[in-house]
């Protein structure tokens, strides 16, 4: 059964119409079926926008690339925090990942519905030149998601490492670990003028000694008061009890023959006090934990359609520029295939290389060029934004 194609990326690129834009479209599509299929592609609608001068569209190039990269940190930190949140269910990652109530890619592939349905909702976009509202309203929205994730992560995280502490607590080896959950009131003498009862760390590889001598240990032990209460991997938890005014004698004469004697006091206000403190932090934790997933879902959505969004206003603002006025470009979504992204890549700039001149020399170049890396600036004589899904995948 086919769950579409996985997660990889995605290139938005652009080029001018020709005749009409479908012939663009046309023209690209089998160039790149033509060669055993190298990407998948799909027609990238944008709505009309109003333009407004050239000047206005030259910063708003800068100030979207600014926007770009801030709605995609957004959008790595909400994934990445749900992969954070679901911990050991990492696999459970992708299901909810969704953005518009289907897969990410299936919202990136099928894009032209999603935006005109945001764009109506916010009727403003269609009566506003593009250098105010879109950009502020995507910004807003964003920035509000961040700030809301930080607090939320906040507190989540600090209930989860209170109880982690707490586990933590409860684990690890017998001299250190919480005894509150393995001792019980009767194995101990309480309440008594002359007498107590000590706890202590017997390694298993001297228990027989320990049965032998911890009558002698000291003056005044109680014989035959002592039992195991507990086993580890290393050692047992045994239990004697003796005369008060013997325990310095005790401790010292014990930690000879490698007993440690362990600093405990019954107190059961303060162990059950613990309990409870324990069963709060892990029931609040699965009390926060659902709202908490579905929040992340429904904010994972609004970042990730807000940064298609911004690619979408990109590609807008770029193709004028570069292609001119009056609006003529035809966008395009294309997911290449991994093994043939070079060649894509060749007939992409074969089928788009007379748009630009300078681009052909840059490209032709086989030395270096010095300051000039190509691998930061990714420029190509058509019109490209890369979509990186890859950003979302967990292991």
């Amino acid at each position: 059964q086919d769950k579409g194609p996985k997660m990889t990326e995605f290139w938005l690129i652009s080029a001018p119409g020709e005749k009409t834009c479908q012939q663009t479209w046309e023209k690209l599509h089998a160039a790149t079926t033509k060669h055993n299929n190298l990407s998948t592609n799909s027609k990238f609608n944008i709505p009309d926008l109003k333009v407004g001068t050239l000047d206005v569209l030259v910063g708003l190039s800068d100030e979207l690339a600014k926007l770009d990269a801030f709605v995609e940190s957004v959008v790595k930190k909400v994934a990445q925090y749900m992969a954070d949140v679901l911990e050991d269910s990492k696999d459970k990652v992708q299901e909810n990942l969704l953005a518009n109530g289907g897969k990410v890619y299936l919202s990136l592939i099928h894009p032209p519905g999603l935006l005109e349905q945001q764009w109506q909702a916010e009727h403003k976009f269609y009566s506003s030149s593009l250098d105010t509202v879109p950009f502020f309203f995507i910004f807003k929205g964003v920035n509000q998601i961040d700030n809301d994730l930080k607090a939320r992560a906040s507190a989540y995280n600090n209930l989860k490492g209170n109880l982690q502490n707490l586990e933590r607590k409860n684990a690890g080896s017998l001299l250190t670990r919480s005894l509150a959950d393995i001792v019980k009131k009767e194995d101990f003498v309480l309440d008594s003028e002359y007498l107590v009862t000590l706890l202590v760390i017997v390694p298993k590889l001297n228990y027989n000694d320990w049965v032998k001598q911890y009558e002698t240990l000291a003056e005044m032990v109680v014989p035959r008061s002592s039992n195991v209460l507990f086993e580890d991997q290393d050692s047992y938890l045994c239990n004697v009890t003796l005369f008060r005014k013997a325990v310095d004698d005790f401790k010292h004469k014990a930690r000879e023959y490698k007993f440690m004697v362990r600093d405990f006091q019954y107190n059961e206000e303060e162990m059950k006090a613990d309990k409870e403190e324990m069963n709060r932090l892990s029931t609040d934790k699965k009390k926060q934990f659902g709202p908490l997933v579905r929040w992340l879902k429904v904010n994972f959505s609004e970042a990730f359609i807000a940064w298609i969004h911004v690619k979408a206003l990109r590609v807008f603002v770029e193709s004028v520029l570069r292609y001119g006025l009056p609006v003529n470009f035809q966008a395009m979504l294309l997911q290449p295939n991994k093994k043939t992204m070079k060649k894509l890549r060749e007939v992409l700039y074969e089928l788009y290389k007379h748009l630009d001149s300078s681009a052909a020399a840059i490209i032709d170049a086989t030395m270096d060029i010095p300051g000039l890396n190509l691998s930061q600036q990714e420029y190509y004589p058509y019109v490209y934004y890369k979509i990186d899904c890859n950003l979302l995948e967990f292991k």
